[in-house]
């Protein structure tokens, strides 16, 4: 592992791989009476967040209280982020404070990056969103998920998803999630496809490493794994479509679609959902969607992620201590 994990495409198969693989073993935690291990003792995370944030704050939170870390709240409002102060100075405060790892979501593309290599500040940066560049531990736990229900539990360790076929629909252009995920799926080795409106596809997608179709209904027989994304109407400054109604038409998942998904397919989305828009209620609860499943897996992969940078070590369920209320590291 490196010492950052700024973005999907830093990540060689080997990395991705053992990343799954140890996600897998720190699944079995949450099956423990005590759902803790004592590997991170000591050591202080700082959630730094500078958007909003529900599910990527808590399952990172969740992460690291799971593996014993000391962990600091850290939200732009109501801190001196919102008198003026600079990343720079945000960033050598809590140098002054001897932090060991720092998680960033950042509205500014590039702001982790800048963090992790400006010298500021000595501690792993971990990406949890910077504006519409990337969303690294998501891809992960899409990947983690994808794995799981199309390879197997235990038959997908050490396996990547050679020869998998994915669709990624709808707002492309504004999605940190979907530039992610291509990047990491690519390096696993699946074929992907993005789909949107001509609107809602990046300028440069010709140079990333997948196809573009901009219709729906014949994507979806020849896939394994459909995920829906949502519009994100927070970073638009312009009409991308005519009506909701029409985007929902053209774009949207709804029961007739699913049903020409071959049997096995999954439906994912990152979250959160705009039921009946680019999801139907119907769709969202049905088995084949694995919404749930992607933030009990996302607690599971950022655990993975922080024990490889800050432990330094493979996992395996040998070496795995067994948790029992009678051990006092535990309480």
């Amino acid at each position: 592992m490196q010492r950052h994990l700024i973005s999907a495409a830093d990540l060689t198969r080997d990395d991705a791989v053992l990343i799954l693989d140890t996600a897998e073993e720190m699944a079995r935690v949450a099956d423990r009476p005590i759902k803790k291990l004592p590997t991170l003792r000591g050591r202080t995370i700082v959630n730094l967040f500078f958007e909003d944030s529900t599910r990527t704050r808590i399952s990172f939170e969740a992460a690291e209280k799971r593996l014993s870390a000391d962990v600091i709240n850290f939200s732009a409002k109501g801190s001196s982020v919102s008198k003026g102060e600079s990343l720079k100075d945000t960033a050598q405060t809590l140098e002054a404070m001897g932090v060991d790892a720092v998680v960033i979501r950042h509205g500014a593309s590039g702001a982790p990056y800048r963090l992790a290599n400006s010298g500021w500040i000595d501690a792993a940066v971990v990406n949890a969103g910077d504006g519409t560049h990337q969303h690294p531990t998501q891809a992960l736990l899409d990947a983690f998920t994808m794995r799981r229900r199309l390879v197997g539990r235990d038959a997908g360790l050490g396996q990547d998803l050679a020869g998998r076929r994915v669709t990624v629909v709808g707002d492309i252009l504004h999605s940190r999630v979907a530039r992610s995920n291509v990047d990491l799926l690519h390096t696993l080795g699946a074929e992907v496809t993005l789909v949107a409106p001509p609107t809602l596809v990046p300028v440069g997608v010709e140079t990333w490493p997948c196809e573009v179709s901009y219709d729906l209904d014949s994507t979806l027989p020849k896939c394994d794994a459909v995920m829906m994304l949502r519009v994100q109407r927070e970073r638009m400054n312009a009409a991308f479509f005519p009506t909701e109604r029409e985007y929902s038409r053209r774009y949207g998942l709804d029961a007739d679609r699913m049903a020409r998904l071959p049997e096995h397919a999954i439906v994912m989305h990152p979250g959160p959902m705009v039921r009946g828009m680019e999801i139907t209620a119907e769709v969202a609860d049905s088995d084949r969607c694995t919404v749930v499943e992607q933030v009990a897996n996302g607690v599971s992969i950022r655990m993975a992620v922080l024990y490889l940078l800050l432990g330094g070590a493979v996992i395996d369920s040998k070496n795995v201590p067994a948790v029992t209320p009678n051990r006092p590291e535990e309480k």
